[in-house]
């Protein structure tokens, strides 16, 4: 058995630096994507995993033998081309493709399905049994079938749970929604019920509804065709992907590569009443800021360190900061948080460049009081700790440094 564990020498982007060898298969048939090919290719895989190398990095060349050896092991499991496909990309060759899908390490493996690419890529271990593995789970069921309505009764409300209540399983409607299942499942619980069990859910036609966390919150019933796969995924991913979400060390690195910077809330576990508060400030007041920023809640005892950067402890929890993963910078009360505009504000100014001006220069002269003089007043913000997170570079060439505010 092939297994490649964590590396501890890292390859740079000066070619000199690294072994100059490039690999060339012959043990399988890794599907090698172009402009050309590479639209057609996906969106008739019903699940691909895509390798994105360079052939001077010494961690790409590790890889190839590896990647090889699982696509030989899960072709033999999925004999049809089109259930599973391993794929790779040169991405000196195809730059317009690396740049496409936002390639900023090598190698990277990413999961599309039908076209799609998966918002998580592949963490794992580098070996075969656990590439394999992961393909295993990538081709199991989502959907968990009821036997009886009662069993809805015992969910997990502490889940997101979206249920499709449908007349035959052989339908366009189910295999829509299992697409959106098949995407969506590490985000929400998916189940579903089908003829005489489901008939009592279906006076109106096939019926899906989302059921959110909480013992006592209502159900929200899907209006939409249910054959329109882009109407279905939209609706599903609004309620299985929350505003704010929490980051944890498991889902750290991959926030991170989404390249947006934090706003977080640090709360005490049990303390979610500050929480439900940070919810709905950053709904009524930040909606219009989502793709410019993650909104994120964290737990204080667990992430001490980030807190001991701005000079906080847990006992001073609630607090909210922005991590640009250059600077934090503080909310400076948690009780202006219900202030009109505040906090919209204090992320606007990240966005101008306010926050990092203020803390190298002392207040802008707008903000200093009438008769007051200006003062230059050097600083130093606290350096970003989320940055940490980011991938390890004992594992991947790292190809650029991100410039935030």
């Amino acid at each position: 058995m092939i297994f490649l564990g964590t590396q501890e020498i890292t390859c740079h982007l000066v070619l000199s630096i690294c072994v100059s060898w490039l690999f060339n298969p012959t043990r399988s048939e890794i599907t090698s994507l172009d402009s050309g090919n590479i639209d057609d290719i996906l969106n008739n895989a019903d699940v691909a995993l895509v390798n994105f190398y360079a052939d001077w990095c010494r961690f790409s060349q590790m890889l190839h033998p590896i990647f090889e050896e699982a696509s030989n092991v899960i072709k033999e499991e999925y004999p049809d081309k089109n259930q599973v496909v391993f794929a790779r990309v040169d991405c000196d060759q195809h730059s317009d493709i690396a740049q496409r899908y936002r390639i900023s390490k090598y190698p990277t493996l990413k999961l599309f399905r039908n076209g799609m690419m998966m918002k998580r890529e592949y963490r794992g271990q580098r070996s075969v049994t656990a590439i394999a593995d992961y393909i295993r789970q990538q081709k199991s069921n989502p959907i968990r079938e009821v036997q009886d309505l009662e069993e809805i009764n015992t969910v997990d409300r502490s889940r997101r749970n979206i249920i499709g209540y449908f007349e035959q399983k052989d339908s366009d409607n189910y295999r829509t929604f299992e697409r959106v299942a098949n995407i969506l499942h590490d985000d929400c619980v998916f189940l579903s019920a089908f003829g005489a069990i489901s008939k009592a859910e279906r006076f109106s036609g096939d019926n899906i509804i989302y059921k959110p966390p909480g013992e006592n919150a209502p159900d929200m019933v899907y209006l939409g065709s249910l054959t329109n796969f882009d109407l279905i995924y939209a609706w599903t991913q609004d309620k299985c992907v929350p505003l704010v979400r929490e980051i944890t060390f498991e889902n750290g690195e991959e926030l991170t590569e989404e390249g947006l910077p934090f706003l977080i809330l640090f709360h005490m576990k049990d303390d979610l009443e500050s929480l439900e508060k940070f919810q709905q400030e950053v709904a009524r007041q930040l909606i219009s800021e989502k793709g410019t920023i993650n909104f994120l809640h964290a737990d204080c005892d667990k992430f001490r360190h980030p807190l001991l950067h701005i000079q906080k402890t847990p006992t001073d929890c609630p607090v909210i900061a922005i991590d640009s993963f250059r600077h934090m910078y503080v909310f400076p009360d948690f009780n202006d948080l219900s202030v009109p505009g505040k906090l919209k504000q204090f992320v606007l100014d990240l966005h101008s460049g306010k926050l990092h001006r203020e803390f190298h220069h002392g207040p802008d002269p707008t903000d200093v009081a009438p008769g007051q003089p200006i003062q230059d007043v050097a600083s130093s913000p606290p350096e970003s700790s989320f940055q940490k997170l980011a991938p390890s570079e004992h594992r991947y060439t790292l190809l650029r440094e991100k410039d935030e505010l």
